[in-house]
């Protein structure tokens, strides 16, 4: 089946690009294409062609060896490397995958493309308004075509001719590393996003339970995806811990399942869910990602993302008292390195408190840091308690486990924590007392 594709050229002009691909039991067996100035003209070409290669024979007859593989375009070595590909893809590679054959060097020959023609394609990617970031992802999902193709298929791939691009790329300011971000939603932020949803909910009973979804990422620290694919077999309730699969890993992330300790309120919001599927959260990340996007929208919340939640959730671990192994067990990070970023400013008085130093000395064994030296405060910051305090409590009552009124004795939270008499709140304002 033939398609067309028009092409902006860098003078501005236009060219039709005209693609064949036959497939035989499941696989492509021929992919030819060429480029032509008028879209009439790529049609004619691609019906002439059809016909011809329609005829008995003429798929055996075709040029094989030598010549077959000096004709194999930067795009054929793409979806031959997703084809191929024994191990699944995932969806932000592959996207960027099927993205990078969209540009004209999808269409040159694998022989004829140097370190030029990629850093040229870097720049026409970063003219399109994505960050250098973005443009380094791009560069590192493409290599690692080129490091299969020559070995695997024989396509002359020259893989020097892409690391020499992307030290170039990175010369030129093209690409950059990622930069972590510190946003962080406020407590505000957070009770217009659950007084919004709830309403959502009640209103719309069908709709995706999105207060309950950001309270789990906040209290379990676990990413948008990691939740959808939580099953209810994964889940250790005597344990309180969940086998999250296919965890983020810089090396392997397909297969690598890692089971992760799940705090007090994480496990109750588990408990509160319907068991109406497989996964504890049967929602896609698109409808999640959509909902969490247009509420910030609608509630003028700026540059707040999904993901943000993570890291709320993590740095509140540190601020409730957590040490380094105990907050690690949690979130899945494997050194201290990756998880210093979220130790939030006054992390050193939460760590130190009586109850922390109390539980740390039971495990004598364990070295923490000198960021997380133990003094003798027996009192958690303000700022720390409050924080958590009023955290939890618009959790509670946004999930319907508390009162509008406060309670008396003071509130326990979640995790079995009191605010010292200075921080009692309202569950869902949290006003002083």
């Amino acid at each position: 089946m033939g398609s067309i594709i028009k092409r902006k050229r860098k003078d501005g002009s236009a060219a039709w690009l005209a693609q064949i691909a036959i497939r035989r039991a499941g696989k492509t067996v021929w992919r030819e294409n060429r480029t032509f100035e008028l879209r009439s003209t790529a049609a004619a070409w691609i019906e002439k062609r059809e016909k011809d290669l329609a005829k008995p024979g003429a798929l055996e007859n075709l040029p094989i060896g030598e010549t077959r593989r000096r004709e194999v375009t930067l795009g054929d070595a793409i979806d031959k490397y997703v084809e191929d590909s024994a191990k699944a893809i995932g969806r932000t590679k592959a996207q960027v995958l099927k993205s990078i054959k969209e540009f004209d060097i999808a269409n040159k020959l694998c022989a004829q493309i140097d370190s030029a023609d990629i850093v040229a394609f870097a720049k026409e990617k970063l003219n399109t308004g994505v960050s250098p970031q973005t443009v380094s992802n791009y560069l590192s999902h493409l290599s690692a075509v080129f490091t299969v193709a020559g070995p695997a298929w024989n396509y002359s791939l020259d893989v020097r001719a892409m690391r020499n691009a992307m030290i170039v790329a990175k010369k030129l300011g093209l690409t950059q590393k990622s930069r972590h971000r510190d946003r962080r939603p406020t407590l505000a932020e957070l009770d217009q996003l659950m007084a919004h949803f709830l309403d959502r909910s009640i209103r719309r009973p069908s709709s995706v339970p999105m207060h309950r979804v950001i309270a789990f990422a906040i209290f379990s620290t676990r990413r948008q995806e990691e939740i959808t694919r939580i099953k209810w077999a994964d889940l250790d309730k005597e344990g309180k811990r969940v086998l999250v699969r296919d965890m983020k890993n810089p090396g392997e992330k397909i297969g690598n399942d890692v089971w992760c300790d799940l705090p007090d309120p994480a496990l109750a919001i588990i408990e509160a869910m319907p068991k109406h599927a497989s996964q504890i959260f049967p929602y896609s990340t698109d409808a999640i990602s959509a909902a969490f996007t247009r509420a910030t929208q609608f509630l003028g919340i700026e540059d707040l993302r999904f993901h943000d939640l993570r890291h709320e959730g993590v740095s509140r671990l540190f601020e409730i008292g957590y040490n380094v192994p105990h907050a690690a067990a949690v979130s899945g990070h494997r050194s201290w390195t990756s998880l210093k970023r979220y130790t939030p400013e006054g992390a050193n008085l939460a760590t130190n408190s009586l109850r922390v130093r109390q539980r740390n000395s039971k495990h004598s064994s364990e070295r923490l840091s000198d960021h997380f030296r133990r003094r003798p405060y027996a009192v958690i910051s303000r700022r720390v308690w409050l924080r958590h305090s009023v955290a939890c409590c618009v959790v509670v009552a946004r999930l319907g486990g508390g009162s509008t009124a406060p309670s008396k004795p003071r509130p326990r939270l979640l995790d079995g924590h009191r605010p010292s008499r200075a921080f009692w709140v309202f569950p869902e304002r949290g006003a002083k007392m």
